[in-house]
């Protein structure tokens, strides 16, 4: 008898760890207790340090772990924005403020039970690499949370905090370098999760990271860097890559430009430059050519390019894709009426001997065609579209799988109640020029697409967050779909699922005619063997420029 009540008790005890403790209000990490809220049937946890605060002597560090607390600390509000300019402004933030102090996380799950082992998702915020904030309501994870998967944001140091190198700090750092402080700040939000997740109802090993823009250039990163491509299950890029023809800066070229930098705004030493107040800092030294990934022999031993080159990268499944108006002719012709030959004549600078040939495989033959989509094509692929389709192509040569899309489905009009606003960068609204104006009733229209971050709410599920556009019934269905793409990859590696649109994946064997998904009213796959050779063309012509 005696042995059989052990037995059962073992039985019991096995049953009890099995079901997992009660994900509750309060939980406890590695570093002290949190207590959130639930709201709409979502826990949530904001405002949670993952490194020390960067502030003081660790200005232009790698962040450090956090220290351990006593008793319970709140996580019911927003933690402080990183420190910038308003360089987009129309981004909406619900942080307490702008600060050095701004390396917070913000959790949504709606797991009962430490068992669940509920997927990941990680949204690094656009922005350049200058602006943006983990608390923007567009990146909102209670959505995704209900989709059952807990939804992740994370800040990074962005700017002249996040990108700036000097050789005094180089030899000052354990590793030798220095510059690339805003994507260590990714990694170290990276790591807390996957040490941390669980005790929030989530499976440390399903962990999918995804960006826009600047993000998506970080996530391309993020799964080459030694640092972080082992701590990662999937990996989802939203209109941007690191790879050509954008390249990486030197370790030496990083501390030149920083040196430069420092004599341009009348800074006698690093010494000064560490004793400005932060506000002070970032008016004296803008942010802009501090955004370069640095090859500091730490966070990037080597370009992005060379890791893909040698299949080093994360082996997980990826899902990438950009917008149909990322870009548009009007940008190079700079008031010139859209003709053929102006649109030649525009590009002959950047493409030389070969604007002829580029232009013949995107099919840009007639006047007509460069307000369509195929102008529309080349100016999107020169801004975001070819280094996305070029980790594209990369990585189904590895043999991962790849999933590609096109958002094709362009943002409502602006609400009435805006007046007489447009759209702007960020998701919101600026006033109309009066350029724009005329321009609207004087200059040929340009096709219908959406634009740069026009996705961001469609996939994220929070269109409701945003309140400048007028939005219908079909783009609500349009964000359900992308949405549940979107967690189906999460869970399982792969988009799709039951009553969707079939997705077919990418791999080395049909990357001549590679299926693409494009998302819209209504969302179909299609292969197209001639937009692929543009791509092909347009490499053959940044490898001529090695």
């Amino acid at each position: 008898m005696a042995m059989l009540a052990v037995a059962g008790l073992a039985i019991l005890s096995a049953c009890m760890q099995k079901k997992g403790d009660d994900v509750t209000l309060q939980v406890k990490t590695q570093y002290g207790i949190l207590e959130g809220f639930e709201e709409g049937g979502v826990k949530k946890f904001l405002g949670v340090p993952f490194a020390q605060a960067p502030v003081g002597e660790l200005r232009w560090k790698a962040p450090q772990p956090m220290q351990p607390w006593e008793g319970v600390r709140p996580a019911k509000e927003f933690g402080a924005d990183p420190m910038q300019l308003d360089i987009f402004g129309d981004m909406a933030f619900r942080g307490a403020g702008r600060s050095e102090d701004c390396l917070y996380l913000n959790i949504w799950t709606t797991a009962a039970t430490t068992a669940d082992g509920l997927p990941v998702l990680i949204y690094f915020n656009g922005g350049g690499l200058m602006a943006g904030s983990g608390s923007e309501p567009r990146y909102d994870g209670s959505s995704m949370a209900k989709q059952g998967v807990i939804g992740v944001t994370a800040n990074y140091r962005e700017g002249v905090f996040g990108y700036f190198a000097h050789p005094e700090l180089t030899a000052a750092s354990d590793y030798k370098g220095s510059g690339n402080y805003g994507f260590l700040d990714q990694v170290a939000a990276i790591k807390w999760v996957k040490e941390n997740i669980a005790a929030f109802g989530g499976d440390p090993n399903r962990i999918t990271i995804v960006g826009e823009s600047a993000g998506s250039f970080s996530v391309s990163l993020l799964m080459c860097s030694p640092l972080s491509k082992g701590l990662i299950a999937g990996a989802m890029l939203s209109s941007g890559a690191e790879v050509m023809p954008n390249k990486p800066a030197t370790l030496a070229e990083a501390e030149a430009a920083g040196v430069d930098a420092l004599k341009g705004a009348g800074i006698a030493s690093l010494a000064d430059a560490m004793a400005l107040s932060a506000d002070s800092l970032q008016k004296v030294l803008p942010p802009r050519g501090m955004s370069r990934v640095v090859i500091d022999g730490y966070f990037m031993k080597e370009s992005a390019d060379d890791v893909f080159e040698k299949n080093e990268q994360a082996q997980v499944p990826l899902l990438a894709g950009w917008n149909s108006l990322e870009g548009h002719p009007a940008q190079a012709l700079q008031g010139q009426q859209p003709t053929l030959q102006n649109f030649k004549n525009a590009m002959k600078a950047q493409f030389g001997d070969m604007t002829d040939e580029i232009f013949t495989a995107y099919g840009i033959t007639t006047d007509e065609d460069v307000l369509s989509q195929k102008g529309l094509d080349l100016a999107s692929d020169l801004f975001t579209g070819f280094p996305t389709w070029k980790v594209c192509d990369y990585h189904a040569k590895s043999g991962m799988p790849v999933y590609r899309y096109h958002y094709m489905h362009p943002r409502p009009q602006v609400s009435a109640k805006m007046g007489d606003k447009t759209g702007a960068l960020a998701g919101g609204v600026r006033e109309k020029t009066e350029e724009e104006k005329k321009a609207a009733a004087t200059q040929p229209a340009i096709a219908p697409g959406a634009v740069h971050s026009a996705d961001i709410e469609y996939a994220m599920g929070t269109l409701d967050t945003n309140e400048y556009y007028d939005w219908q019934q079909e783009d609500y269905d349009i964000s359900k779909l992308f949405l549940t793409y979107y967690a189906n990859f999460c869970k399982t590696g792969n988009p799709n699922g039951e009553g969707l649109p079939k997705w077919t994946v990418i791999t080395k064997d049909n990357l001549d005619n590679a299926p693409v998904m494009k998302i819209d009213v209504e969302s179909k796959e299609v292969a197209s063997p001639e937009r692929e050779n543009a791509f092909r063309t347009l490499e053959k012509f940044y490898r001529s420029k090695k």
